[in-house]
């Protein structure tokens, strides 16, 4: 069975290897996790700030899924009032 992390352990396991105080070996024999979560942990960090250990998956997610019909409905509609706009124009000229 593995052993998950809560974001907020791991963060204080990165600042810490981050700052350089201790060494690798120091951190592992003190949080009692592996060498190579730390670095994983660090490079985490370093590469994508704050919202690294969010729980929500990748980064690179959008923020909000877009309705389809919504935007099928908007753009029937622009259409429409172009089509109507370019007819009334064409009259007047």
């Amino acid at each position: 069975m593995r052993k998950t992390y809560s974001k907020d352990f791991k963060f204080k396991v990165a600042i810490e290897a981050i700052r350089g105080d201790m060494t690798i070996a120091q951190l592992v024999s003190r949080f009692q996790v592996a060498e190579s979560l730390i670095h994983k942990w660090r490079k985490q960090l370093l590469d994508q700030g704050c919202d690294v250990f969010d729980g929500k998956g990748s980064s690179k997610e959008p923020l909000a899924t877009v309705d389809v019909e919504k935007l099928h409905a908007k753009i029937g509609q622009l259409t429409l009032e172009r089509d109507f706009l370019e007819r009334a124009l064409s009259k007047v000229r």
